[in-house]
């Protein structure tokens, strides 16, 4: 991670970027109780910790990293985003979107008010999903 990212992954943190993580983690802990969620609180969990450092790393469909569609990425993973969707994406999603409305109100907080933004579109469809380093996102291309 460059000196770039970890200073706004910590600005992050301490702008609000923190409580959002532990919107993910609720939700993540949620999924994984009703043991039928645990396909969901698995990806709530990667996107949680993606969620508590957003900068320096990017969320990309898992077929553009492997190369072939896999359970999650074909028909069985449109199903589990509508699901998804409907229990818990859309508030996650209205967190984000609140919390953006609120960082974009000043100079400073428009970086963070943008990651929330695209945070708030993984929110509402995070199955299929995987986060890499934007490094690495550069080595592949």
């Amino acid at each position: 991670m460059s000196p770039v990212s970890l200073l706004l992954n910590i600005l992050w943190i301490a702008l609000g970027g923190f409580w959002m993580a532990v919107g993910w983690a609720i939700a993540a802990v949620i999924m994984a109780i009703t043991i039928i969620g645990l396909p969901w609180a698995r990806a709530a969990f990667s996107i949680g910790v993606y969620t508590l450092f957003p900068f320096g790393q990017t969320a990309v469909p898992r077929e553009a990293v492997t190369g072939r569609e896999d359970i999650g990425t074909g028909p069985l993973g449109v199903i589990g985003n509508v699901i998804w969707l409907v229990f818990a994406g859309w508030w996650l999603a209205i967190g984000h979107l609140v919390t953006a409305v609120l960082l974009a109100v000043t100079i400073i907080g428009i970086p963070f008010a943008w990651a929330h933004l695209k945070l708030a579109g993984i929110a509402l469809w995070p199955i299929g999903k995987v986060i890499v380093p934007i490094d690495d996102l550069g080595l592949r291309r």
